[in-house]
This record gives C-alpha cells, structure tokens and sequence, in this order.
C-alpha cells in the first residue's frame, strides 16, 4: 500500500509526534508499504508526482524527543509562506493520493478532531477516531461532563477561564491543575498550597485559555488501550521520582511500567470495563487509551481518554498489545485494517 504517516505540527507535543511517527513509519516500511514521512506543518517544497516511488528514507532528519518542550516559534519560522494554513506546502495533495494516512499527530490541531474533518471533506482515509470523538476527548470539561452523565468515575473538579477569578479553595489542596486540552502532562502541576495554585494556573494558562482544576487522587497509576471496542491489559505507570509528566512519560528509564499490571482479577476487570464505556461514551472509534488512577482505598477514577496514543519507544499501548502477542508492527497493520475497514462500512 501507499501510506503516508503524517507527525509534527506545531502542538507543544510535536517532538512526541515525530518521535510516534519515526517508529511507525519504520515498521510499516519494514512491512513492505511504501511509506513517506512527513511533517505537517512543514510539508514538502519537491515534486510529489511519483513520490511513493522515491528511494529515500525519509526518517533521517526526525530527531528525538528532549526534556524541555519544543521551540514552535522556530518551527513556526521555517515555513516560507509565513504559516498560514495548518497543512503545509502539498501536505494534503499527497495525502490525498495515498491509500491511507496514519495520523501520528499529538496535541492540539492533530487530536481536537480539525484534521480529522478536513480528511472526511477531502475524503482521505486515515487512522484513529472521527472529528467528533476527537473534539470532545481533547475537551478534558466536556469529556468530564460526559463521564458524569454516564456514572464514570472521575475525579471531582471545576473549570476555569482565563480572566475570571482563580476561585481557590472550591477543589482542596492538594489538587492538579492542567491545561483543558493539553497532552503529554504539559501544563500539568499539583498544587499544595496557595501560592503553587496561583503558579499551577498561570502554567495552565500559558497553553490554553481554560484550565481544569481536579481532586488529587493518591495511589497507583494506570493505562488500559481500547482497539475496536474491546480492552487490552492493563497497565501500570509508576515514575521513579515524582508525577506521570512529560520528562517521566518519555525519558527512558524514569518510569516502571507493568503490563499486565498485577492487581485483584476484579480490578482489572473493572478497569477495563470503565475503559470499554468510555470509548462507548466518548463516540469512540478503532482505537484510544484510557487512563486512570486507583486510590489508596480501591476506588478508581478515569483521567482522560487519549484518541491518538503515543507510539515511542516508553510508549503504553505497544507495551498493552505486546502482551496479547501483538509486536509493534502487527499492531500499526491492526489500525491500519480499522482505518480501511471503517472505510468500507460508511455509506
């Protein structure tokens, strides 16, 4: 197949995406597809009328992923036409010719459902989830509002707006406050004290105009992958020193993680069932990951569902399918199949 894996962007999660987009590519190419790499935003100045015949790889340029977030102003200087549109130069021309688009994309424009709707309209088949699941799991209020309509557990909190009060002291300390839709544990913080929540919002603030400030829950952390509406193991996240935050999630060797995490066969049990209803609720389709913490007395909350998980090297759901057999390659051809399938069933 002709497949274009389509990573960066100009999201705080962009060396994540390259990174995600890197190892797919590598695999479906080590499959036999003909694969072409690119970038978002960047795009691609050359002819592209063969460009799936090109002997090139097209990984060399993809850099890893650093402890500090990437610089988007620079990003953003590299394009010769100033920037303007999202898709870069012959972005969505060669998206278009190929069989299927395999969305590495994180963060904002790649998850908030604006390239998904884009792709329908040009009717490009890609991987993951509609526009429309993807607006309202990016939406951490909305998709909050959503769990509580649907009896998911999900820990207590408010939403706040940039420039209305702070309203300190309706959540108790310790609590965590984070941007209202961001990823990868950017512009998340737990605050202790007043002055780490009047911090903890102006950090949330720096990336979104809203922010959510929830319960603290205490306990173990864990991840349960959804693909085509059912659960695979779970797994636990334990960093070594410490929160889940962006340094711990892809630096390796900060974090342990147990996958099938050892837990009580009814905690899993439940675990992935919440996980299960939430992709139902949530309009959820082929794949998404669910994360969740487990508190010191048992009770477990759902955080968020992630509609286009991560696929780096510390990466969760490679670990999940690992576990039922499925190495890193037979799983990018499983999405694959969910794309082209999703494909044959709409009208």
């Amino acid at each position: 197949m002709n497949i274009v894996v389509l990573g960066g962007g100009i999201s705080t999660e962009r060396d994540v995406s390259l990174a995600s987009s890197r190892m797919i590519y590598e695999a479906l190419k080590k499959n036999g597809h003909r694969v072409v790499l690119l970038d978002v935003f960047l795009g691609y100045e050359g002819d592209c009328a063969h460009i799936f015949e090109e002997e090139r790889d097209w990984a060399t340029d993809i850099g890893g992923i650093t402890e500090s977030n990437p610089d988007i102003a620079r990003i953003k200087a590299m394009r010769k036409d100033g920037g303007r549109s999202y898709f870069g130069p012959h972005v969505l021309e060669i998206c278009q010719t190929a069989d299927v688009v395999f969305l590495g994309l994180h963060g904002e424009d790649g998850e908030n459902g604006k390239v998904q709707a884009a792709f329908d309209l040009l009717g490009i088949c890609y991987t993951g989830t509609d526009y429309v699941s993807s607006a309202l799991s990016m939406d951490k209020s909305l998709a909050k509002e959503i769990f509580r309509q649907y009896d998911i557990p999900t820990p207590a909190g408010i939403c706040l707006k940039k420039g209305q009060e702070s309203r300190m002291g309706e959540v108790p300390f310790p609590c965590i406050v984070k941007s209202c839709r961001g990823g990868s544990s950017v512009g998340v913080c737990i605050a202790r004290s007043e002055a780490d929540y009047e911090k903890a919002v102006e950090e949330a603030f720096r990336y979104d105009d809203e922010a959510i400030v929830e319960q603290y829950i205490e306990g173990r952390e864990f991840s349960c992958a959804v693909i085509d509406g059912k659960a695979l193991p779970v797994i636990e996240i334990a960093p070594l020193s410490g929160f889940y935050d962006y340094k711990n999630k892809y630096q390796a060797g900060s974090t342990v993680e147990t996958c099938p995490a050892v837990l009580e066969e009814g905690k899993t049990r439940k675990i992935q069932e919440i996980s299960e209803r939430v992709f139902a609720a949530l309009r959820l389709k082929k794949y998404a990951r669910m994360d969740f913490m487990m508190a010191r007395d048992g009770a477990i909350y759902c955080l968020e569902a992630n509609t286009l998980p991560g696929m780096t090297p510390t990466s969760l759901i490679p670990q999940e399918a690992a576990a039922v057999g499925v190495d890193f390659g037979a799983l990018c051809e499983w999405i694959i199949e969910l794309a082209l399938e999703g494909e044959k069933r709409t009208p």
